[in-house]
């Protein structure tokens, strides 16, 4: 029995995700796809715009086999933290033989030699990336250049420009930071990749008439969502989604979705306001200048987006306020996220969903993996230590806070992590 993994987000499921899921197990050969799957909330710093186990369901109806759940504080952290809580939860399975990714360069050599030399962290390359985020330079494009000046100082035979290429596009860092945490923990799990197809990672969803292509961002995908004026609106989508997933969308919209930032701006001035500049430090992602800039813009008048315009600067980007905030909002502070990384990472599984057919390999899991299953929430207490039950605290919290907004929102009520079931095909 051969498996593959992936990690993702679905946010929301198109027929990229579908595609990837058909090429991973092609490729590889594998007879079952598990996927680890980010919860409620996603790793640029944002609500998923449909709830986890409904997203689950659209895994489980176009080829994964089984849904688990990455834990929120990795979920929601950096590229390199987020690579290394999937990855290790996936090895810890015991099962796993394989993980696909999705990449914009599509060559699985070269990215392995771009992972090599970030991970080697020479001396001149640590310096030239400290020098770059001393003069400004945000953290990604730091690195980009600290990469390219490394290599112009040495006689490589690597082909510089694919290189710098590489760390200019979100799935290929993504990429090279699964190849990384394999390599890191030492796991036996082979990766491989597929190349992207038609639709850039950012591309958006622009002109209101046109329809989506085929195959599409999610970020497109999710602003038709937000601009539609109705659920017949999303018809313009239909081409570019598997049937299930339309008829989901269709039947739940403004029922159950979209949840977006918004949605959780007075939480978040309540928590922010309850905050000191000192205080605000202990939460990930947040540094004292970052909070200092935070508390001198903070109104309770701000939207949230306008929040995230104004602390804006040259070396803090969208994406790492985003991260900041959900960390705020989310009780996920350095101590406990440091915690987690001393413990191992990811100390259980989660299980969201699975389809009947492939149920024994829970079973295998069991046999063969060094993490415990969680079927139910309210037996996990039996199952996990003390630090493994404050990591599951922190995504029971999540999602109540998620089902709070839909709640808010629509007043369509999800059931709490306690009471709902996994989701079963």
């Amino acid at each position: 029995m051969k498996i593959v993994g992936i990690i993702t987000e679905y946010n929301p499921f198109h027929n990229g995700h579908k595609y990837h899921i058909e090429e991973a197990k092609r490729i590889t050969g594998a007879d079952y796809c598990i996927a680890v799957m980010s919860g409620n909330f996603v790793q640029r710093g944002a609500p998923a715009i449909i709830d986890k186990y409904n997203r689950t369901r659209m895994a489980l109806n176009n080829g994964v086999d089984l849904v688990l759940e990455l834990p929120t504080c990795f979920a929601t952290a950096s590229a390199e933290y987020f690579a290394l809580g999937a990855v290790s939860l996936l090895n810890k399975l015991g099962v796993v033989d394989y993980l696909c990714f999705g990449s914009e360069w599509g060559d699985i050599e070269l990215l392995k030699v771009a992972a090599n030399l970030i991970a080697e962290e020479a001396d001149c390359y640590k310096e030239l990336l400290i020098s770059y985020i001393k003069e400004g330079l945000t953290y990604p494009a730091a690195r980009a250049k600290a990469m390219e000046g490394y290599l112009n100082s040495h006689n490589n035979t690597y082909d510089r420009d694919a290189i710098n290429q590489l760390l200019s596009e979100p799935n290929n860092i993504l990429g090279i930071e699964y190849i990384k945490a394999i390599n890191r923990i030492s796991s036996d799990i082979i990766p491989v990749t597929i190349q992207r197809k038609s639709a850039h990672y950012h591309d958006r969803y622009e002109e209101k008439n046109s329809q989506l292509s085929p195959i599409t961002s999610a970020t497109a995908l999710r602003d038709l969502i937000e601009t539609s004026l109705n659920a017949d609106d999303l018809i313009k989508a239909k081409e570019s989604i598997p049937e299930d997933v339309y008829q989901f969308l269709r039947l739940n919209y403004k029922v159950s979705y979209p949840i977006n930032e918004e949605d959780f701006n007075q939480i978040l001035i309540y928590k922010l306001l309850s905050e000191s500049n000192e205080s605000l430090t202990r939460y990930l992602d947040i540094s004292r200048d970052m909070a200092d800039r935070i508390m001198n813009i903070l109104d309770y008048k701000s939207p949230y987006l306008n929040l995230i315009q104004n602390i804006k600067t040259k070396n803090l980007t969208l994406t790492r306020i985003n991260r900041a905030l959900i960390h705020v909002l989310l009780n996920i502070t350095k101590d406990i996220f440091q915690n987690n990384l001393a413990n191992g990472y990811v100390p259980y599984a989660r299980v969201l969903g699975l389809r009947k057919t492939s149920s024994h390999i829970i079973r295998e899991i069991d046999k063969q993996g060094n993490i415990p299953v969680i079927r139910k929430v309210s037996k996990a207490i039996k199952q996990l230590d003390d630090n493994s039950m404050t990591m599951l605290q922190e995504d029971i919290f999540a999602a109540h806070i998620y089902n709070q907004a839909v709640y808010h929102k629509f007043k369509t009520p999800i059931p709490n992590e306690y009471q709902h079931e996994i989701v079963i095909i």
